[in-house]
């Protein structure tokens, strides 16, 4: 494993310590709990699932960051002793709310999103289906196994990735998307382009899917606005031919939530309103193994930004570098593990090439958890 670089180190300060730091804190829920109607916990994004406690993150002078765990019994306390009273009610309501629906999604499920790439070139499954009727065919069958969104992309995005050019992107994905969006599936255009975004809704689709948060192109913001679709906003550091290339981050949970933020408040500025916002962390995108693992382990912190989340870490290096034998098609397990990893943090939606193990496996752990 990569030396830990950008992690949260539990403090030995006490709980007065930082209800007397003046600066900016970050609550991550944790504590987790399967029955949402304990007296001691919270529910989870107004889900079944609650949880009994915060880490509470502040960055450090010189860098990083420390935490300490408060109990929510404990909470009332500190609340008067830091005099974070407004502060803490609007984090309480983002924390707990359940989403609104997302795409005409009902938010209070965990939803899988079926990967549909028409390239040649990703990094799992490319060329496997790089013809429209071959993807509209594997689409389909995603769709029978329990996917409840079909995302189609046309340029691999990753790391080392070449580009390509907006009308080759076009071609390969609006057959497959208009194909799909006929048969009243909900289709999402996973694309950095606005001409891209653009004829995708023309031919049907009802979500927008941008890796780089509507920065990638000058018009997608415009283009978002206009069409009134939601989005998906993910975090990526650098550019899919480069961000692999020695990742750094001051505090990878802090640093990605923050840059999640600032995005969606340029977004609500524009007149994309948080409801229609779907937020990803981008695992794997610009991000070293261990800025992975910090993330996989602090997901509900984003529930903070008042947004669905978005989790894709489906067949993903990070799975390769724990498993090095393991070819993409062989990280299941790991993929699995990830997805199950991020339920229990409340993510409403996953990305992943396997639906139906994928889909299987949350049904198995909701049941488990309603006993």
């Amino acid at each position: 494993m990569d030396k830990i670089e950008g992690s949260v180190l539990r403090s030995p300060a006490d709980v007065r310590g930082f209800a007397d730091f003046d600066g900016p804190l970050y609550y991550v829920p944790t504590g987790f709990i399967d029955h949402a109607d304990d007296p001691n916990t919270l529910p989870l994004a107004g889900s079944r699932r609650g949880f009994s406690a915060l880490e509470i993150i502040r960055r450090r002078d010189g860098g990083g960051a420390e935490s300490m765990i408060l109990p929510l019994l404990a909470l009332e306390g500190w609340v008067q002793n830091s005099g974070r009273v407004d502060e803490i009610n609007n984090v309480l309501d983002h924390l707990t709310t359940k989403r609104p629906d997302f795409a005409g999604l009902d938010m209070a499920s965990c939803h899988v999103m079926g990967i549909v790439n028409v390239t040649p070139d990703s990094f799992s499954d490319g060329g496997d289906y790089n013809s429209p009727d071959q993807a509209i065919v594997h689409a389909r069958a995603l769709a029978a196994q329990g996917a409840s969104i079909l995302d189609i992309g046309g340029e691999s995005t990753r790391p080392g990735a070449e580009t390509v050019s907006e009308a080759d992107e076009i071609a390969r994905v609006v057959p497959v998307i208009r194909a799909l969006a006929e048969d009243g599936h909900c289709v999402s255009i996973d694309t950095r382009h606005a001409a891209v975004m653009e004829a995708a809704i023309e031919a049907g689709a009802a979500i927008i899917n941008d890796v780089t948060g509507l920065e990638g192109d000058e018009r997608s913001m415009e283009v978002a606005v206009t069409s009134g679709k939601p989005v998906m906003l993910m975090h990526m550091q650098g550019e899919p031919g480069t961000m692999q290339e020695k990742p750094h981050y001051d505090c990878v949970v802090l640093d990605v939530y923050d840059y999640l933020l600032d995005r969606i408040e340029s977004c609500e500025r524009a007149g994309i309103p948080r409801d229609r916002i779907c937020v990803d962390p981008g695992i794997g995108f610009g991000k070293s193994l261990s800025h992975n693992l910090e993330l996989l382990s602090r997901l509900a912190i984003f529930h903070g930004l008042g947004c669905s989340i978005l989790l894709g870490t489906s067949r993903k290096s990070f799975i390769g570098k724990i498993d090095p034998a393991a070819t993409p098609k062989e990280r299941i397990g790991g993929s699995i593990a990830s997805a199950i990893n991020g339920w229990r943090h409340g993510v409403q939606m996953i990305r992943v090439h396997d639906v139906r193990e994928t889909v299987q496996s949350i049904s198995i752990a909701t049941a488990t958890s309603m006993v």
